[in-house]
């Protein structure tokens, strides 16, 4: 390891976190990397780290401190290095294994398409982590936002983020839609439009598992009860279906003991509910129709329910089934519609990356918006925490915007190294303020009676509530 990065030196009185036999090893002063962030990033991040110092030693008496450490990335490595992302940067984020930042912005004219992407794919930060929860006081255009308490596992590496695109007009674009239209598509009725911009949407067996054994790990962990697998497989079989399939297969063969799948409850249900019922009778429950299909199809269901009783009916029947994580899978279009109305049958979402990104955001929405809204890049071995909004350039240096993102991205770290004592004395805190009706800008011109502060005065506010 270096002891400085970008010229800078490394807390002489802090240590690294390691990573051994799958697990973090954090000592009680850790050095933990931080990018201050562009735009507002500067105001955050200021406020934020008051708050999360603040809550370390009112929570172990100066036992345990982070050591804070500035690496650079964005406007302010540019202005210093000439470069968005200097490799010590990266350097440092893959070696302190551990780190937090704020806003980035996107560079124009070429180069790095994006920092946050960039940082992703160096570090293979392959899962995105997005939990969405209520805290009380926040204004939220829904009747019951305290429903709505989900954590979104988005995979951060494939789909669009692969980046295999080809701009309409160019030479790569019409050697691939000629190959596609003369070659694959030939003697069908399938043509792609010569003028067409194209894009290669790659979805692995590798990195479909890897975030769906992920996903319901951390399920497990946390006691969540259901694990929805989101997805577009009724137009597009062969990735996001292929995705759908994949992470059952993970469920069933790696979490066989821990796991049921929602078909495979309603067959153990139907034994449950009626203990003389046949194969044939099972079927046409749980296969509504059935008796137009094929017989190739019936025979296909009949097999299906006895191979489910002769392999977990013991172990997951009479009523063991319901004690299980439960695995379940929802087409992409329709979990924005459940998640408004039925939000509670909801704990964890397993996605594909641009589903992930969709649903992230508009999950947000529902309990306060970006503003508010924490998430994390993880991979194995490395953790990025990160403000999950833009950088707001209008309102920079003026003192004005939400932290909480940040705060609450923070509030993940600790909860990631074991903390979670700090980690809750800031939770507590930041909701104890906003029921004070002490908010900023965003939320003060949405609740009644608030008063509005700046930055640095709500994250003043937190502290004096810890």
């Amino acid at each position: 390891m270096q002891t400085t990065y970008n010229g800078l030196e490394l807390p002489k009185d802090g240590q690294s976190i390691e990573y051994k036999d799958g697990k973090f090893e954090v000592p009680d002063h850790p050095i933990i990397p931080f990018i201050e962030g562009d735009g507002t990033g500067r105001d955050i991040w200021k406020a934020s780290q008051r708050v999360f110092d603040a809550a370390v030693e009112k929570a172990y008496g100066g036992k345990r401190s982070i050591k804070w450490f500035e690496i650079f990335a964005g406007e302010k490595a540019f202005r210093q290095f000439n470069t968005w992302l200097p490799d010590d940067s990266v350097a440092a984020a893959r070696d302190l294994r551990v780190s937090i930042k704020g806003p980035l912005t996107t560079p124009v004219g070429g180069g790095i398409r994006s920092l946050n992407v960039a940082l992703r794919q160096i570090l293979d930060l392959y899962s995105c982590v997005r939990p969405v929860k209520y805290y009380q006081g926040v204004p939220s255009p829904v009747k019951h936002p305290e429903k709505l308490d989900i954590v979104i596992f988005r995979e951060n590496t494939e789909d669009v983020y692969a980046g295999v695109e080809f701009k309409q007009g160019s030479e790569d674009a019409a050697r691939l839609i000629s190959f596609l239209n003369d070659d694959l598509l030939k003697g069908t009725k399938k043509k792609v439009r010569t003028d067409s911009g194209v894009g290669i949407k790659p979805i692995s067996v590798f990195g479909t598992k890897r975030l769906v054994r992920y996903a319901i790990r951390a399920a497990l962990d946390a006691g969540r009860k259901t694990v929805t697998l989101v997805h577009k497989g009724n137009i597009q079989k062969f990735t996001e279906g292929a995705f759908r399939e994949w992470g059952y297969e993970v469920a069933t063969q790696e979490f066989r003991e821990q796991t049921i799948t929602e078909r495979e409850s309603w067959i153990l249900g139907n034994v449950e509910a009626n203990p003389g019922i046949s194969i044939e009778e099972n079927a046409a429950l749980i296969e509504p129709g059935l008796e137009f299909g094929s017989p190739s199809f019936r025979d296909s269901v009949y097999a299906e329910i006895k191979a489910v009783l002769d392999s977990i009916g013991t172990t997951h029947g009479n009523g063991a089934w319901k004690n299980k994580v439960l695995i379940n899978d929802r087409i992409a279009d329709s979990i924005f519609q459940q998640i408004i109305i039925r939000p509670a049958d909801y704990s964890v979402l397993a996605t594909s990356n641009l589903n992930g990104d969709y649903i992230s955001d508009a999950a947000a929405a529902q309990v306060g918006g970006l503003g508010i809204a924490p998430g994390a890049n993880i991979g194995d071995g490395f953790a990025v925490f990160e403000a999950t909004h833009g950088t707001a350039p209008k309102y920079a240096d003026k003192d004005m915007i939400n932290p909480g993102s940040v705060i609450l991205s923070g509030v993940m770290l600790l909860d990631f190294i074991g903390w979670k004592e700090a980690a809750k004395l800031i939770e507590q805190s930041l909701e104890k303020t906003i029921l004070q009706k002490f908010v900023t800008y965003d939320f003060e011109r949405q609740t009644a009676g608030a008063t509005k502060v700046g930055t640095s005065e709500f994250a003043t506010r937190i502290i004096g509530n810890m």
